[in-house]
């Protein structure tokens, strides 16, 4: 049996400082132990693939990160293991129970994960241990974990029942908060194309600004205006960005803009209750509502049912604006600037996409390579700017709008 104490302690001398995940019965002690540690950060998240997301967004501010979670949540980490962590090189340190453990009784619906956990993970191509005693942990986050950590690959150690002394909890408990304020500015008839707001929105933040795009058009389109080092383009893992820009918001003191789609949003809505419950002050949440998935050949979305700044409001961002008109963009985006976040900007945009649109030249490692380094300082800031001609961009590219 392992002390809780004893592996935090471990993980904190080996520089594991940001915690995040779903919790699992066998892993309880573990999570009240890191909670009882005022200085380490426990993100309490709505999925196994969210804490993976936002895991992900700390590591690139700086953090070595731990995932917590049971193993039937490995399904719900596939998706950003392999499309998020792995092509932008982003490595995690995987706690998984072994719920269904071969020749061990447990509920029928571990069964099946129970016998595929190792070679899931194996599959993933993460490597894996079982969890060491009290007097080996220190040496396996030493010898094992960290080498491991430090050369870009995720690494998972097992748990299995009994595993942790139990402790007393101590989670942290969320206030419940108010309703944030909402601004419904004029609707119009003639509204945007997503270009047009990204145009405006690179004339518009400071120099300073992370700048996180959701997949898809929105990266490519965003890509093709400015590549900067302070934009992360997510290729992959789609619904995520709004978690890896709390990872980075929670870890950063710089301004934080999360670029994102309605098809996204809806897929990981849970995130709202998410960054609303940790409040970053600076993150804002700019949701483009075209009513499609443009990425896969404008299929229809749900986004014309819900009411997307009452969701932001009613799961704690203090302030929603919602518009439909590219002249409003500018006052919008300076207004909720100016205020505490987190903040949502809900622009109703056109469906459809600058045509021949180019993808990414950049490999997203090296986009994370740099897009950290923003974060950290440790390079000179791109430029605000938008390219001296856009008309001229604009002929060489034309915009179609698709019919929704």
């Amino acid at each position: 049996m392992l002390s809780a104490a004893n592996f935090v302690d471990a993980a904190l001398l080996s520089g594991f400082d940001f915690f995040t995940g779903v919790p699992c019965s066998l892993l309880t002690p573990l999570v009240n132990e890191t909670c009882s540690q005022c200085d380490l950060s426990y993100v309490v998240a709505t999925s196994e693939g969210e804490a993976v997301a936002i895991a992900a967004g700390a590591y690139l501010a700086g953090k070595k990160t731990v995932v917590m979670s049971q193993n039937s949540g490995l399904g719900n980490m596939v998706n950003p293991l392999t499309s998020l962590n792995f092509p932008f090189r982003i490595p995690t340190l995987l706690i998984v129970t072994w719920r269904g453990r071969p020749a061990e009784p447990d509920e029928p619906q571990h069964e099946l994960m129970g016998r595929i956990t190792a070679s899931m993970l194996a599959l993933l191509e993460i490597p894996m241990s079982v969890l060491p005693s009290d007097e080996n942990v220190a040496e396996t986050f030493r010898a094992i974990i960290s080498p491991a950590i430090a050369s870009g690959l995720s690494y998972a150690l097992i748990t299995k029942k009994g595993d942790f002394a139990e402790t007393c909890a101590s989670e942290r408990q969320f206030a419940p908060k108010p309703a944030g304020a909402i601004e419904r500015w004029c609707e119009s008839s003639e509204r945007p194309t997503r270009v047009s707001v990204l145009e405006h929105l690179l004339g518009s933040v400071a120099d300073d600004t992370a700048i996180i795009a959701t997949t898809g058009k929105t990266g490519r389109e965003l890509y093709t205006l400015q590549d900067r080092d302070q934009h992360l383009y997510m290729v992959g893992a789609m619904g995520s960005a709004s978690a890896v820009g709390l990872g980075v918001a929670m870890n950063s003191q710089k301004p934080v803009i999360v670029v994102d789609g309605d098809g996204a949003a809806l897929m990981r809505m849970g995130t709202f209750a998410t960054i609303g419950a940790r409040g970053p002050e600076n993150f804002l949440h700019i949701l483009l509502d075209n009513g499609v998935h443009d990425s896969t050949g404008g299929q229809r979305t749900v986004s014309s049912q819900v009411d997307w700044a009452s969701i932001a409001a009613a799961n704690g961002y203090r302030h929603t604006i919602s518009i439909a008109r590219i002249e409003d963009f500018a006052r919008a985006l300076d207004a909720l600037q100016s205020r505490p976040g987190p903040n949502c900007l809900h622009v109703r945009t056109l469906p459809g996409s600058i045509e021949n649109l180019g993808r990414q030249k950049v490999a997203p490692h090296e986009v994370a390579e740099r897009f950290s380094s923003f974060l950290r300082g440790r390079q000179e800031l791109g430029r605000g700017r938008l390219p001296d001609d856009v008309t001229s961009m604009r002929a060489r590219r034309p915009f179609s709008p698709r019919t929704a």
